[in-house]
């Protein structure tokens, strides 16, 4: 997944057939944007450009994901249209875990049976994800190809000379097997997710703090100054950020010290191992530290993952599976990137999020409106998942510290998904058919940025890497209060974002950027294609949702 992060920093996307949200009116379900397979099976999209060079080793251990269904997904899109309207007795009511994988995830007997299946092949059975809908397995390469029907071979890509493993031909399983299995994921380690980590035109990389956001400032400029005064500051709340690289908590607390921070530690969750990759640690490091600016009392855990089509698909599972209320996603791709197969599992466990009432929160990418950068437009993927609160960039200006206005950046990525259809909290600022992103904003752009700490020195950091984070720690900051006042959190977020900004407290709850383009896409009143609804306005968007 590219991450979003610009050292003035990053974004993000990548796309998947969607099962549209389903709500009262305003948030009616919506139909499927292509039918799903029995099995869905990939080859990566690279072998295209790419040298096969050897075959895999027959001995050669390679770890799998695969996927299982969901259950009665029309009960499902009924269920999240009732807790997504505020006109229903069940808004805000999510489920649990446990409730999700008794009503929607797989079947015990379901997942005996493939769990069955891929030992007969050989295949050493590993971990059930809670919502039983991923079971982890591993063998070696020969035991791989029997159990897919496939042949694995090693590549060399023409592009860029990265050399890596992929199935030659897509997988194939007996059709009673086939039929409950949505994704194979590990067949390849293509790390196609990139960062987007983006510092000044000029880096200040020094032992001097840089210019730019600091906790100070932020929290003057989106008005959470008073918020965070009073005591909420996003205690009893855990935000989650997703990455594809390591970090070094040496500069995280250099940061903290600068700024006479007392947060908890950051605590690391390995998925399928994690990583000892750094090369995307700007990323982690921004992500952390902007949630430490603006929610200082949250909890931070970094769920670090390989970068892969089988990490991507675990770590997903493994947030939904944990149930951390608040994600923020730096790291992402262009939507047609993204393999399909990947794009289904993903999206399972995004629904499956709005479902447990987590908020996510995705860069959009900086790329303006051509994500995949071949002169036509694209959005990026998950930020274009219905589930997920795309966040686009802003240029943000101060006038004594507090907000004076945003503009649209130029980078922001946004425009209209070519996989998911438009879902129903969209329905009224968007009348085409397939889904507008982003759906809200922050400052992104680099000449405004953040100054961060990674590396070792000082940078000014910009990107919607920095714009995600910042909503996520607002997030965080609205689920203490929400607590404090008995009220239901945050939840999942384009509920709260649309009902809030169709009402009319939304000039004040909001900052409406009207200005600005992304390549072809203008900012204008209201919802557009570049910021979404704006940025928010903290002590104002608290007042008009908790009172």
């Amino acid at each position: 997944m590219k991450s979003r992060i610009r050292p003035l920093i990053g974004l993000l996307a990548a796309p998947l057939p969607i099962l549209a949200l389903a709500v009262s009116p305003a948030f009616a379900a919506q139909p499927a944007a292509q039918q799903l397979p029995a099995l869905r099976g990939d080859v990566v999209a690279a072998v295209n450009h790419s040298v096969r060079t050897s075959a895999v080793d027959a001995g050669q251990q390679i770890s799998v994901a695969v996927s299982l269904a969901q259950r009665d997904t029309a009960g499902l899109d009924t269920f999240l249209a009732q807790a997504s309207d505020p006109q229903s007795a069940q808004y805000k009511h999510y489920l649990t875990v446990d409730q999700f994988a008794a009503r929607f995830g797989a079947t015990p007997e379901t997942v005996a049976k493939v769990s069955g299946y891929l030992a007969s092949q050989g295949l050493t059975v590993g971990q059930v994800s809670a919502n039983r809908l991923t079971i982890q397995a591993s063998g070696t390469a020969a035991q791989v190809q029997k159990a897919f029907g496939t042949s694995l071979a090693n590549y060399r890509d023409s592009q860029d000379g990265r050399s890596y493993f992929a199935n030659v031909t897509a997988p194939v399983l007996p059709t009673d097997i086939a039929s409950v299995v949505t994704d194979v994921a590990g067949l390849n380690n293509y790390a196609k997710y990139t960062h987007f980590s983006t510092p000044a035109a000029t880096p200040a990389t020094s032992s001097k703090v840089s210019a730019g956001l600091n906790p100070t400032t932020a929290r003057s400029a989106y008005n959470l100054t008073s918020t965070i005064n009073a005591g909420y500051t996003g205690a009893g709340s855990t935000v989650a950020v997703l990455e594809f690289s390591g970090f070094q908590q040496s500069n995280i607390s250099a940061y903290d010290k600068q700024y006479s921070l007392h947060p908890s530690t950051p605590s690391v969750v390995a998925v399928s191992g994690g990583t000892t990759d750094l090369s995307g640690q700007d990323e982690v490091e921004l992500d952390i530290e902007v949630v430490q600016a603006l929610a200082p009392g949250s909890a931070i855990k970094v769920y670090e993952a390989p970068n892969s089509d089988a990490g991507e698909t675990a770590v997903y599972s493994q947030l939904v599976s944990d149930n951390v209320p608040v994600i923020s996603i730096s790291w992402g791709t262009d939507e047609a990137s993204e393999t399909p197969s990947n794009r289904v599992a993903v999206d399972a466990d995004l629904k499956e999020a709005a479902a447990q009432g987590q908020s996510v929160f995705a860069a959009s990418g900086d790329s303006g409106s051509d994500d995949a950068g071949n002169g036509g437009t694209s959005v990026d993927f998950p930020a274009s998942d219905p589930y997920t609160t795309g966040v686009g960039g802003t240029t943000l200006s101060t006038s004594g510290g507090a907000w004076s206005k945003e503009t649209a950046w130029s980078g922001s990525g946004g425009g209209v998904s070519s996989f998911f259809n438009t879902p129903s909290f969209q329905s009224k600022v968007n009348t085409g058919t397939y889904r507008a992103v982003p759906d809200v904003a922050a400052d992104a752009n680099p000449s405004s940025g953040w100054a961060i700490y990674t590396a070792g020195s000082w940078q000014e950091f910009g990107g919607t890497s920095a714009a995600a984070p910042n909503w996520a720690a607002f997030a965080a900051v609205y689920n203490s209060e929400a607590k404090a006042k008995g009220k239901p959190s945050f939840g999942f977020a384009n509920s709260t974002i649309y009902t809030l900004a169709s009402s009319s407290s939304y000039a004040s709850a909001f900052h409406d950027v009207k200005s600005g383009n992304n390549g072809a896409y203008s900012a204008g009143t209201g919802y557009d294609k570049v910021t979404g609804w704006g940025s928010y306005n903290g002590a104002n968007f608290l007042k008009a949702e908790l009172g």
